[in-house]
């Protein structure tokens, strides 16, 4: 047997060993009885009131719930979705005893740049040093972290750089961590077609049309990433509200300009940036999900389980579930939460 391998079932025993042992001392248990009574993915959870405070360069809107003394979860949003993606999550987990934040990342909802000077970036690591930000102002020394799209990929930063903030992490489709260098290898004809809108994106017609089609633009990601799910029109509306914030446009269109170097990224996180570009192991317990109907490019599990050197669990989640997996089966990712936390 090939040594990675023996490593990985190893992996996977002690941690459904540890599982079972938590859940018989009734550790687990009370959390995941309520995480099997949720409601219908989807539907209209109220995250109100939106809440502000002010953390590293921006004035940051999250929604909070669950007892304040409780452990952190944090949930991180994608690209173009925005915090009602956790809609129904959040109350499975606050009512198992986490405090759960749901940020607006930045060009998102009610979160502001405290400054008109402070450049419209969205490199891949200042949304990472954001979520820092927001920690350390709500004094919060550790999380766990959830997250897929843009909150994945911001999650597995914050795992890889600062893995002593995180108790543990949750990460739809896996390692996303890139690099501008890896980002001009050529791809196969049919993942290069995936990434149709990145390429759109490059241009300024494609600037000018996200910004002109903004709702028409993103209801249609939504409809190719998550091809089965029958979502409604006031499910997109509460999400496409979040899309008016003034910064939106200018921070999606860098943030894929800056994925093939067609953009600067600020100097001052060169240092981080080379680090990430290494692509380093993340060590903190780790559950990878994704859906099997995922319509938007991804990584196959196999290719990024080696990449998570600590407890590691990986789950498919069946039934036509797509891209938005939180909003499409909040159960499954609720209970990823709960158990990655024990890991």
């Amino acid at each position: 047997m090939d040594d990675s391998v023996d490593l990985q079932r190893r992996r996977i025993v002690g941690a459904t060993i540890a599982m079972i042992g938590l859940a018989d001392a009734g550790v687990i248990g009370r959390a995941y009885g309520q995480s099997l009574q949720a409601a219908s993915p989807g539907g209209d959870a109220s995250l109100a009131p939106i809440r502000q405070i002010d953390a590293g360069v921006l004035d940051v809107g999250y929604a909070q719930s669950g007892p304040s003394g409780g452990p952190a979860a944090i949930l991180l949003h994608g690209w173009p979705y925005d915090i009602h993606s956790y809609g129904e999550v959040v109350p499975l987990l606050a009512g198992a005893g986490y405090r759960v934040i749901v940020p607006y990342l930045r060009g998102y909802g009610s979160t502001r740049f405290l400054s008109a000077d402070t450049p419209r970036n969205g490199q891949q690591v200042v949304t990472a040093l954001d979520i820092v930000a927001l920690m350390d102002a709500l004094k919060i020394d550790q999380a766990v972290l959830g997250g897929y799209d843009w909150g994945a990929r911001t999650a597995d930063i914050i795992a890889a750089l600062w893995p002593e903030r995180v108790k543990a992490l949750v990460s739809v489709s896996g390692y996303l961590i890139g690099s501008q260098a890896a980002n001009r290898k050529p791809l196969p004809p049919p993942a290069e077609l995936q990434w149709w809108y990145q390429y759109y994106f490059a241009t300024e017609r494609g600037a000018l049309g996200y910004a002109a089609n903004l709702d028409a633009f993103n209801k249609l990601i939504w409809q190719l990433a998550s091809p089965k799910w029958q979502f409604d029109d006031a499910t997109y509306r509460r999400s496409a509200a979040s899309f008016r914030n003034p910064d939106h446009v200018a921070i999606v269109i860098h943030n894929y300009r800056w994925r093939l170097g067609l953009a600067q990224g600020e100097a001052r996180y060169d240092a981080l940036e080379q680090r990430l570009a290494a692509a380093p192991a993340i060590s903190v317990p780790t559950i990878t999900l994704e859906g099997d109907a995922n319509g938007a490019p991804h990584p196959e599990p196999a290719a990024y389980a080696k990449k998570f050197s600590g407890m590691y669990l990986h789950r498919t989640i069946g039934g036509g579930i797509g891209h938005n997996l939180p909003q499409e089966a909040p159960n499954a990712f609720a209970q990823a939460i709960q158990q990655a936390a024990h890991l």
